[in-house]
């Protein structure tokens, strides 16, 4: 059974900080690709960031561009989002993901099959 957890979330104000991590219970080279979306009041699930596992390929939604850093332990099993200049349109919960499909880092809900329970991240202007 797979499971992947998120910590880190929290409350900060405009400007400030926050790292997120994702732990994964199987041996993570068995996923291609791992992800963080969000999911902002009244609003669709949508892609923040995705890494593929063991070439550290990296994609990032153009709203976090910049801003956002994506990074994985391979020995620990931990992948981590690394958020900066944080603004109140970053509030939301936060998802990690994780896809076992060679050769695609994608950036759809419909292209991971296994989730987290997410973390919440407010922040206040």
């Amino acid at each position: 059974q797979v499971q992947l957890g998120e910590s880190g979330g929290g409350s900060v104000q405009a400007g400030g900080s926050l790292r997120l991590s994702c732990a994964a219970s199987a041996r993570p080279f068995l996923y291609y690709a791992m992800a963080w979306f969000r999911r902002a009041p009244g609003k669709e699930r949508e892609f923040v960031a995705g890494i593929t596992w063991t070439r550290g390929t990296t994609s990032y939604a153009d709203s976090v561009k910049g801003r956002f850093t994506i990074s994985r332990d391979n020995a620990k099993k931990i992948m981590y989002l690394e958020m900066n200049s944080l603004e109140p349109d970053d509030t939301g919960v936060y998802y990690c993901a994780a896809d076992m499909t060679a050769g695609r880092l994608g950036e759809f809900s419909g292209d991971y099959t296994y989730w987290g329970q997410g973390t919440q991240v407010t922040v206040s202007s």
